[in-house]
């Protein structure tokens, strides 16, 4: 029996493939050959548009604006790395600062904080009018007669308990206004009394020519008493509750004893990083090397 071929057709079934090809060349000939025109509803280009356009773009302006961080006055000697970044500073130039105060030493001008950081004069010139100093060092002249006799450094016998010390005698000292006093009151409330002298350094604000100035006529004469860890045996989180210590550099010393295995004198932690010589100290408070 034969196959029939499947290229036979009938007469009907090829005027059907027929009127099929013609119906497809009549299609694409349209759509290639008759031309088609679409209107534009919306005119773009019109004053309407556009004025609404830039009335758009002036409230995104606006927003965006409101968005930003805002400036406030701030001392520059205490900008923290979260700061740094919201003023444009670059982390290369917040770790300049971050050492330069590590060393205990302090910024009192944009000079000086360009010095130390070499940021930009762009930049600078931006973030130079929100700098706030304290008022001893924009006025050093307008310190009274009666605050200069009153800081003449007097003998341990005459010297006020720091720890009894009122808000009004720590404003007798010049550099120390009514916000520092409160500081310094607030934060010995805090630890239940200083211990030593050392703890002064702990206060937010203070630099080490006011914290001097302060030690002339106030000294530590009734001490808290501190229970000292071994520091050959505290963890790192135990480190880090002695106050003015952070976690970070509680953890550097942990590292830095179990590494050596154990450490038999203060001094060997001379060489570890961010530990300044006012912050050895005053883990000395807190640690002993038994």
């Amino acid at each position: 029996m034969k196959l029939r071929s499947h290229f036979t057709f009938s007469k009907q079934e090829r005027s059907g493939i027929l009127l099929l090809v013609s119906l497809i060349v009549g299609v694409m000939a349209a759509y290639y050959f008759l031309e088609t025109s679409e209107k534009t509803h919306l005119d773009v280009s019109s004053a309407e548009i556009l004025q609404l356009q830039k009335e758009l773009d002036s409230l995104r302006t606006v927003e965006l604006e409101r968005r930003k961080p805002k400036l406030y006055p701030f001392n520059p000697n205490f900008i923290t790395d979260h700061k740094a970044y919201l003023l444009g500073m670059t982390p290369q130039e917040f770790d300049r600062l971050k050492l330069f105060r590590e060393k205990d030493q302090w910024i009192n001008s944009a000079t000086d904080f360009q010095r130390v950081t070499k940021v930009s004069d762009s930049l600078l010139d931006v973030i130079q009018p929100y700098f706030k100093f304290p008022d001893w060092v924009t006025n050093p002249k307008s310190a009274s007669k009666k605050k200069a006799a009153y800081n003449t450094p007097k003998p341990f016998a005459q010297k006020v308990d720091l720890n009894e010390a009122s808000a009004a005698q720590l404003q007798e000292v010049y550099g120390i206004g009514e916000a520092l006093s409160k500081r310094i009151i607030s934060y010995r409330e805090k630890l239940g009394g200083f211990a030593d002298d050392i703890e002064l350094h702990n206060v937010y604000g203070l630099d080490s020519m006011v914290i001097k100035r302060v030690l002339d006529q106030f000294t530590v004469k009734s001490p808290r008493l501190v229970t000292k860890m071994d520091l050959n045996t505290a963890s790192a989180s135990d480190i880090a509750t002695i106050p003015g210590i952070s976690f970070e550099l509680a953890k550097r010393i942990w590292e830095y004893r179990k590494l050596r295995e154990r450490i038999s004198d203060f001094s060997e932690l001379e060489k570890i990083e961010g530990l300044s010589v006012h912050k050895l100290q005053l883990i000395q408070l807190y640690l002993s090397v038994d």
